[in-house]
């Protein structure tokens, strides 16, 4: 099953990808960037030693979210995209 997840390189994402992909799920994710860094990302897949599809994606680009859906047969959504930082 492939599920999207938003904002997975974000804290609460990341650790939701993790799980998700333990699960045995594939996972594909859409994120901007904006709070969070690629890098957490890559620490997940070496944490699992699986890996996932990111998209450095902002979820308001509509053409964007288009390729995506058309690239994928994704079941799920888990939406953590938001402009908020876990600081503020």
């Amino acid at each position: 099953m492939d599920i999207l997840v938003t904002g997975g390189a974000g804290y609460i994402g990341s650790h939701t990808c993790v799980e998700l992909l333990q699960a045995g799920y594939n996972v594909i994710v859409a994120d901007n960037l904006s709070n969070s860094k690629e890098e957490s990302l890559k620490r997940v897949q070496a944490l699992v030693n699986k890996s996932l599809i990111f998209y450095k994606a902002d979820i308001g680009d509509r053409a964007a979210m288009d390729r995506i859906f058309r690239s994928h047969a994704i079941q799920a959504v888990v939406h953590f995209a938001g402009l908020k930082a876990v600081g503020e």
